[in-house]
């Protein structure tokens, strides 16, 4: 799996240079720098990009915009956005293509390496990875006249774990209740969403989508 990284921190790209070859990665550029991360991305189309926020020369947005023309021009290029500053406007804008592939973690709560590689895997195989403290920024808390609001208590609180990236099993564990309890929640969820009839990962990805995006 080929990786695109954009850090500017030297120590810190370096660890994860290393990190992501010890699990299996092959990095196809590490850079520090907006322009030099879109160049790469476009060059060498990764199977997904890890990337800072806030990056030369201007140290604003430079590595969210540099993710954002990339999706435009090869659409559905897996991001992982891993940075200490919730952006919510372009966060919203990498989510609202709704083809997946996207992922938000904050640096500062990313606790150990498996969590990070796992993500990093979910994100290549369309799926989404989103911080909890991402998600809260990203969620309005009106939504009168959006399909999410025929969603029960308990199935906005799956649907906010689905977002996070964890399986049915995961969040059974985390809510104490059954795995065939999450699964008919989800299936309530899907229902409730009008979302088509297609394999679940994929209804599992709109659904994250939608919710993201109200």
């Amino acid at each position: 799996m080929r990786v695109v990284l954009a850090e500017d921190l030297a120590l810190l790209r370096e660890g994860l240079v290393s990190l992501l070859e010890t699990h299996g990665f092959e990095i196809a550029a590490a850079v520090d720098n907006g322009p030099s991360l879109l160049r790469a991305l476009l060059d060498h189309r990764p199977d997904v990009a890890v990337v800072d926020v806030r990056l030369p020369p201007s140290f604003t947005d430079e590595g969210l915009q540099a993710a954002l023309e990339a999706r435009r021009r090869v659409p559905g290029l897996p991001v992982l956005v891993l940075s200490q500053y919730v952006e919510q406007l372009y966060a919203r804008e990498l989510l609202a293509d709704g083809t997946g592939g996207i992922g938000y973690l904050l640096k500062d709560r990313v606790f150990d390496a498996a969590q990070f590689v796992d993500a990093v895997r979910r994100v290549a195989a369309g799926g989404t990875a989103m911080d909890p403290e991402v998600i809260s920024r990203l969620v309005a808390s009106n939504t009168r006249g959006s399909p999410l609001g025929r969603l029960t208590p308990r199935e906005t609180e799956v649907l906010e774990l689905m977002a996070q990236g964890r399986s049915n099993a995961a969040i059974a564990e985390k809510l104490v209740v059954t795995e065939r309890a999450v699964t008919k929640h989800t299936a309530n969820i899907f229902a409730k969403l009008d979302l088509p009839v297609t394999g679940d990962d994929n209804r599992r990805v709109l659904a994250v989508l939608a919710y993201l995006n109200r």
